[in-house]
């Protein structure tokens, strides 16, 4: 009789058993979470294009460390799964106020003003797409 312990057997994918509609979510989440990522990187370092778009908008240098931080919570928030709806709802009241921002600064509306509508969308694309739960919630499905 032959037994196999579990370090011989294969290896499993962690997204096997997972549906279509989750693995698209996750792969939107972490496209998603790149891009804020990416700009709570650059409200902390402070490169001069920060600081540049940052004064255009009508703020001073000091602010853009708040700013960070205050986005850096929303994406923590966001990425933990039992906070995530939480993060979710703070990243879309942050996102507001960037198209408030842009809005009054005169910023053009398709690329600028809407951007943070872009984003806010697809981060509830993605929670919904993942989360079985929120769709039935939401959708009714």
């Amino acid at each position: 009789m032959t037994v196999t312990s579990d370090a011989t057997a294969a290896p499993t994918k962690p997204w096997a058993n997972r549906s279509k509609s989750w693995i698209t979510g996750m792969v939107l989440t972490v496209l998603i979470w790149a891009f804020l990522v990416f700009d709570v990187v650059g409200k902390l370092t402070k490169p001069q294009a920060v600081i540049d778009g940052t004064l255009q908008l009508g703020f001073q240098e000091k602010h853009i460390l708040v700013i960070g931080l205050v986005l850096l919570v929303g994406v923590v928030l966001w990425t933990i799964p039992r906070t995530a709806v939480i993060g979710a709802i703070y990243l879309t009241g942050y996102l507001g106020g960037a198209v408030a921002i842009n809005l009054r600064a005169e910023q053009p509306v398709a690329g600028f003003v809407l951007s943070g509508v872009y984003v806010g969308v697809l981060i509830w694309v993605a929670m919904i797409l993942r989360r079985p739960d929120l769709r039935r919630a939401v959708l009714g499905r």
